[in-house]
């Protein structure tokens, strides 16, 4: 019987008897109670929905704070993208995409990803994996029987993890050019075909496959050539049929000039003599499995999800690419990028497995990389455990994309 039935039953029989007047007043205490108790829990629910909220907006409210002092809201600029638990939590573009039409960034600005690309070649790796066209032990001169001999020892996987030992192409660039005008210029520049040509022409790489980890550029063009012999399609092609569709990320683009064209395109920019200027071409930019790419927050939000949800590649095989190659004698390699780097991890530990570092963060695990050419930066950071993902991307050099990235990431770790 419910409270209020007995409580009316009571007034009506009041006469028969005290012990229904006893329990009907214990009654109505107990629906007091009920109310309060009801009461109280949306007091709590209200509080905590409150207290979510003022934490958010502070959240936001410092992102803002940051992104303010890195440059006037008409300069070239930054946008950042904080997605947890597989949904987007903050979002932002600050500046312009260039000084000549002072188009505002947004979600949908196209930006360099420089280095951040890798983690796409290794994708495309792997999507022919488990294609059956390749394998990660299958060796360069299987798939360029032209290669030098120095090739024979060289597998698909050392390519992937860098610890292939291929001559820098970069490098090669310049003794190539050695004492006379550069070969290679902003307006001239070096095609993947070329540098492998370069390639060819030595006669043995920097150290025995396996036995060491030096970051490679050259490994990346390499797997983009192999991406196109495997397939019989351009590169940018392999990208757009079996990633970018997919995934629906429709602006994402492998730009080769005069082939294809960046929709909401971002222009790297420098600081030159306190002045902010245009540059957004080198000598290199034309290369493309090392950094070739062009991607936005909103595209690169669906290809977080899908690094989330397993939709290209299954969880195991996805496992592939976050083991760390270790040395021989099981360590874990440092840095070395060879003569005269000043990157700022020489020399330290190196956690890496295909396309990404995988070294944690605080105590985070992570998956993650950066990207760096002339006038743009970027950095791509998943803090796997955490399920939250920070990405920045910027189309000025004098931003740390990398030291944003982390600062963005301790508002959210715990």
């Amino acid at each position: 019987m419910k409270p209020e039935l007995f409580i009316m039953l009571a007034q009506e029989k009041g006469s028969q008897g005290t012990h229904l007047h006893v329990i009907a007043y214990t009654f109505r205490h107990m629906l007091r109670f009920q109310v309060l108790c009801r009461a109280g829990a949306r007091l709590a629910v209200m509080t905590l929905l409150l207290t979510t909220m003022m934490g958010e907006n502070s959240r936001e409210n410092q992102i803002q704070q940051m992104l303010d002092r890195l440059g006037a809201a008409t300069e070239p600029g930054i946008a950042v993208l904080v997605r947890k638990d597989g949904k987007t939590l903050f979002h932002q573009g600050h500046g312009v995409r260039d000084m000549r039409s002072r188009q505002e960034i947004n979600d949908y600005s196209n930006f360099r990803l420089a280095s951040c690309t890798k983690q796409f070649t290794a994708a495309a790796i792997m999507l022919l994996i488990h294609d059956g066209r390749l394998s990660y032990d299958e060796r360069l001169t299987d798939v360029f029987p032209e290669f030098p001999e120095y090739g024979k020892a060289i597998t698909i996987r050392h390519l992937l993890n860098h610890s292939s030992g291929l001559p820098d192409y970069e490098e090669l660039m310049d003794r190539a050019s050695a004492g006379k005008s550069p070969s290679w210029t902003e307006s001239h520049q070096i095609a993947d075909s070329e540098v492998m040509k370069l390639l060819e022409a030595e006669n043995s790489g920097r150290f025995a496959p396996g036995t060491r980890w030096s970051y490679s550029n050259s490994g990346y063009v390499v797997l983009g050539l192999i991406v196109a012999k495997a397939t019989g399609q351009s590169f940018p092609e392999f990208l757009h049929e079996r990633i970018f569709k997919a995934l629906k990320m429709d602006h994402s683009v492998a730009y080769v000039k005069g082939t294809n064209e960046v929709p909401n395109r971002a222009y790297g920019h420098s600081r030159e003599n306190g002045a902010i200027v245009e540059t957004d071409q080198s000598s290199t930019s034309a290369t493309l499995g090392d950094g070739g790419m062009y991607s936005s927050l909103d595209d690169l939000a669906k290809w977080d999800d899908s690094l989330t949800y397993h939709t290209l590649l299954s969880e195991q095989e996805m496992q592939a690419a976050l083991i760390p190659v270790r040395l021989p004698d099981g360590h874990l390699p440092r840095w070395d990028s060879g003569p005269g780097d000043t990157d700022p991890f020489g020399g330290r530990p190196v956690s890496y497995g295909f396309g990404w570092f995988l070294d944690p963060y605080k105590g985070h695990p992570r998956m993650w990389h950066y990207g760096e050419t002339v006038g743009f930066k970027s950095s791509i950071q998943r803090f796997t455990d955490d399920k939250l993902t920070v990405i920045v991307l910027t189309n000025r050099s004098d931003v740390d994309a990398i030291k944003l990235a982390t600062k963005l990431a301790d508002l959210y770790l715990k």
